[in-house]
């Protein structure tokens, strides 16, 4: 089909859904995560073909975005489980008001109709987002990238199965075939068909979509994430949030890219920040992490010279930009400078410190004594995640069931008139 021929078929088939009650969903739900873990086999097949044709053309950090195992198809079908078990958003009663001529004036949740989304190479973004999107009431339309179309395309056709177990529309779920710029335009402009796009990838993919977008749109993903460690940072606690933040999995939005240093502390702290993200990890096998430094950082401890770029940059790789700072006030004055207002984090003993922090950095998801890794929809209990939106209307920071609701007013009375 045709990307305007699965836009057609998921707008008719969106109204079918709006009227489905919890219960169907979550059977609908329950069947879907059955189906992709029956149809393991052959997600893992269309995967291998996926990285054979990428693995010369992509780093290893995004390979590993790209590839998926039992373990990951199984964590994809639990995510969908845990959509199941959480309240849904459909005809909550957000607020109610008892006017005094009688009338009674409610604002409830309803769904947005018909949801587009365009990511790169994540094939776990696939099921989590159709997963959602059924439980907010919408269909979905996926537009993945080329790297990971035949993962995708396997991934949908076992959610459709479960869906049509279900008795609901197949068209509810519906692969973009088109993996060119064209199809991509397409759901951009697609007024009257697309009622929220929502962009998952890298900075110019988000920008693309932001830009050039006639339909409503989410900006969400990039991060500039930061860490700084205060001086009166417990530094053993620094060191295991820092490593945590970048080397965990660095090639997610939630990964830190900048660190930010105390001048009283960065004497002490980075030749041990270089012992362990450096020197452990070659002895460990394990991929080093490039030390990119301002030249008072440099003057400490051995790594790369911070170009003009580094601390606007996210790498999405085993690349850390690093700058000492004077105060509490500088290393603010410098997130708000260079950050995508994803989140951010401060090491430190100090209470008023960490407060000040948490009202003055204005981010999505803003860390006190934690890693930045956190920011993610399971971890905040949302089940997964549709995205990370990193600005402030309807939606910020992850974005889960509510968010991919927008409401009416229902206004009940016994003949009043004005």
């Amino acid at each position: 089909m045709t990307t305007q021929e699965l836009l057609i078929a998921a707008k008719a088939a969106a109204p079918t859904l709006a009227q489905t009650g919890t219960d169907r969903k979550n059977q609908a739900l329950l069947a879907m995560a059955a189906s992709l873990e029956a149809a393991c086999d052959e997600i893992l097949a269309a995967n291998r073909l996926d990285l054979e044709a990428a693995r010369d053309h992509i780093s290893p950090v995004m390979l590993d975005r790209l590839a998926l195992s039992r373990d990951r198809i199984a964590g994809m079908a639990e995510g969908i489980r845990q959509v199941a078990q959480l309240p849904d958003p459909v005809g909550q009663v957000r607020r109610q008001l008892q006017r005094p001529n009688g009338l009674t004036i409610q604002l409830v949740g309803v769904p947005m109709g018909v949801v587009a989304i365009i990511y790169e190479s994540r094939p776990n973004v696939t099921s989590d987002a159709a997963a959602l999107c059924l439980k907010a009431g919408s269909a979905c339309v996926l537009r993945g990238g080329k790297e990971a179309y035949r993962s995708a395309r396997a991934i949908v056709t076992a959610m459709k199965a479960g869906l049509e177990t279900a008795d609901l529309p197949a068209d509810l779920i519906s692969l973009v075939e088109d993996t060119t710029r064209q199809s991509a335009n397409e759901l951009m402009t697609a007024v009257g068909y697309v009622d929220l796009l929502i962009p998952r990838g890298g900075a110019g993919l988000i920008r693309a979509v932001t830009e050039n977008a006639k339909v409503p749109c989410i900006q969400t993903g990039t991060g500039i994430c930061h860490v700084y460690v205060d001086k009166a940072a417990d530094l053993d606690m620094a060191l295991r949030i820092v490593e945590n933040a970048k080397t965990s999995r660095p090639s997610v939005c939630n990964a830190e890219e900048v660190l930010l240093v105390h001048r009283e502390v960065a004497a002490d702290f980075l030749p041990r920040l270089k012992a362990r993200l450096v020197d452990d990890r070659i002895a460990d096998g394990k991929q080093p992490v490039e030390l990119r430094l301002c030249p008072e950082a440099a003057a400490l401890i051995p790594g790369t010279p911070a170009g003009p770029d580094d601390f606007d940059t996210e790498f999405l790789d085993y690349i850390l930009a690093v700058k000492v700072v004077d105060s509490l006030d500088e290393a603010m004055a410098h997130i708000a400078r260079h950050s995508t207002g994803h989140s951010e984090a401060i090491v430190t003993a100090d209470a008023a410190a960490a407060e000040r922090f948490g009202r003055g950095v204005d981010s999505a998801a803003v860390y006190l004594n934690c890693s930045t890794r956190f920011t993610d929809g399971g971890e905040f209990g949302l089940g997964c995640e549709m995205g990370i939106s990193t600005q402030k209307l309807h939606a910020r920071g992850p974005m889960g069931l509510e968010e991919l609701c927008t409401y009416k007013y229902i206004i009940r009375g016994n003949g009043q008139v004005r």
